[in-house]
Order: C-alpha cells, then structure tokens, then sequence
C-alpha cells in the first residue's frame, strides 16, 4: 500500500463480500501497527470481530468502535474523528482509520446523509494533520449507484487493482454543496406558520403532534427542544419567520422547519460549539438528540428535516 501522504488521504476501499474485505482491511491495519501509528476502526460488530480474531494479540493495538451506535445519525461521525485526530495530532505522528457508515439496510434518507457526509469528509479534514482514512463499500450488497457516488466522494479508491485516484472526484469545493434533494413532505402533513411571537404555539404544536404520533415522553421533550432551537434560528437568521410542518413517516415522526434564510457553513451542526462560538448550536442539538436531521439550504431558503423514530 502507498504510504499516508502529507495530507489527509479520503480513500474508498471497494470490495465483494467479507474474504475481500478482511484482504484489504488487514493489510492496510498491519501496516499502522507495524507503524505504530494509533488506528481506529468504525463498522458493524460482526467485522469487528472478525478483525479482532484475524488480528490476534495485534487487535489490542487497534481502538474499535460500532458504527452502528457512532453513525446511527452520520453527522455525529465527523465529530467523532475529529475526536480521534485532535487526540493524536499533538504527538506528531501518522495515524489512521477505517470508517463504513453506508451498508444496504440503510433507509434512503439515512443514505442520502452517509452520502452528504462523506463529502463533507473532504472539507471537514482538508486543513488537518495528515492522516489516512480507508472507506469500505460492499459492491455486492450496495447498488452500483452507491458505488458511483464514492468513487465522486473520495479522492483515492482502493480496490482489486490496487491504490488509485478516483477521477470521478468532484473536488473539495464541490464536495462542500454536493446533496440530494430531499423528497416531498408526507401525504398526512400538518403545518403552521410562525413568528416572533409564536416559539410558544411552536412547543405546544410539536408536543401535541410528537405525543399523538406515540413517541415517549424523552422523545416529546427532546422532540420540542430542537424545534424550538431550529425554529429560533429562523427567527433570528432566517428573515423573522418560518414554517413548521410535521408528519409521520416509516415508524419515524418528521418535523420540518423552512424559512428564507441562508446557511453558509457545510459543517454546521458537525462542529462542536464552544462559549466562543455558539453558532450552530440549535444543529449541533438536533443532531445529538434526534435519529436524523436533514439540512436544505440554497439561496431560495433553508429545510431543516428532523426525524425521531418511534421507540
């Protein structure tokens, strides 16, 4: 394999099953150990275990986590290598990953956000230490689709050829605006339109909804705190007004926020507010406490779609 190069190398690794999986995995984890390079490992628990027994004593030299409780939502998985890197960062050493938030049961709105998110890779990383990320893709259980738009996403691709550079790649520009449309709002919808002086209608609204859609009551409170963030954000940002619209969807609730507003960074809601830098702390919300959130913007608006599966 080529070495980690000066810069962060997004790399889609494609491969046919769990023999060629395991062939390109343990390869590439190997080479980091025999590096001594500090690895994290991301994708469902039954490629973890099979690493850890391929790998033998060596797996106590790899960190492991299940993407499917780090990437249930995909914007939490930028904030969570970007844990990985500033913990690393400081010792000046090469690092590296693997990371696989796209598989075949994926729901098509959870697709198209592993989708978003793997662009967003490209500019979340594009300043950073260099480190190297390999993305695995099932070939024989995902669509040729999905294939198609890794090899846009990623800038390297790994597969039975060996190492090269997608020329498929949209750009690191591009990736910053790449996103599906999202799809027309439920058949059952309900909607109200608000103002400055309506956050409190916009509670009441979301919890009668959220409570007769039959989500718990965490779920009704966590439900009505992000509205209430998102519905703000409209206020403040987004021309003094909005839109809310709520419905129910494959066993999830469905709150959508519309307004006139504009949101210019790519990476809201995937960067971690601090007291210096509130901004993005209504997304940044949405995304921890809600299943899915979904992020719209263009000249003509802003769509913030946030879905709560039932319990």
């Amino acid at each position: 394999m080529n070495p980690v190069q000066a810069t962060f190398r997004h790399q889609a690794f494609l491969y046919a099953g769990a023999d060629e999986f395991l062939g390109g995995a343990l390869p590439f984890l190997r080479e980091g150990i025999a590096a001594r390079e500090p690895i994290l490992v991301v994708v469902d628990a039954a490629k973890i275990r099979a690493l850890r027994a391929a790998l033998g004593a060596d797996a106590e030299c790899v960190r492991f986590a299940d993407m499917a409780h780090v990437g249930a939502n995909p914007a939490r998985i930028i904030p969570a290598w970007q844990e990985f890197v500033d913990e690393h960062a400081v010792e000046g050493r090469q690092f590296r990953g693997i990371g696989e938030p796209i598989w075949a049961a994926r729901s098509a709105a959870e697709l198209a956000e592993c989708q978003r998110h793997e662009s967003l890779l490209n500019l979340a990383f594009s300043g950073a230490p260099a480190w190297w990320l390999l993305c695995p893709y099932d070939t024989k259980a995902l669509d040729a689709q999905v294939i198609d738009e890794a090899r846009r996403s990623h800038p390297w691709v790994l597969n039975g050829a060996g190492d090269e550079q997608s020329h498929h790649y949209r750009g690191l520009e591009a990736s910053a605006t790449s996103e599906v449309p999202l799809p027309p709002a439920g058949d059952d919808t309900v909607d109200m339109a608000f103002d400055p002086g309506a956050l409190g209608t916009v509670r009441r609204f979301t919890m009668q909804h959220a409570t007769d859609a039959g989500l718990t009551d965490v779920q009704v409170a966590d439900l009505v705190l992000v509205v209430n963030e998102i519905a703000t954000n409209s206020l403040r940002h987004g021309g003094g007004s909005g839109v809310l619209r709520m419905w129910q969807e494959n066993g999830s609730v469905i709150a959508e926020v519309s307004d006139n507003g504009y949101v210019s960074q790519a990476l809201v809601g995937r960067v971690k507010p601090t007291v210096q830098r509130e901004n993005g702390r209504g997304m940044w919300l949405a995304n921890q406490l809600c299943d899915l959130v979904q992020l719209r913007s263009s000249t003509e608006g802003t769509v913030v779609r946030i879905h709560m599966q039932r319990a």
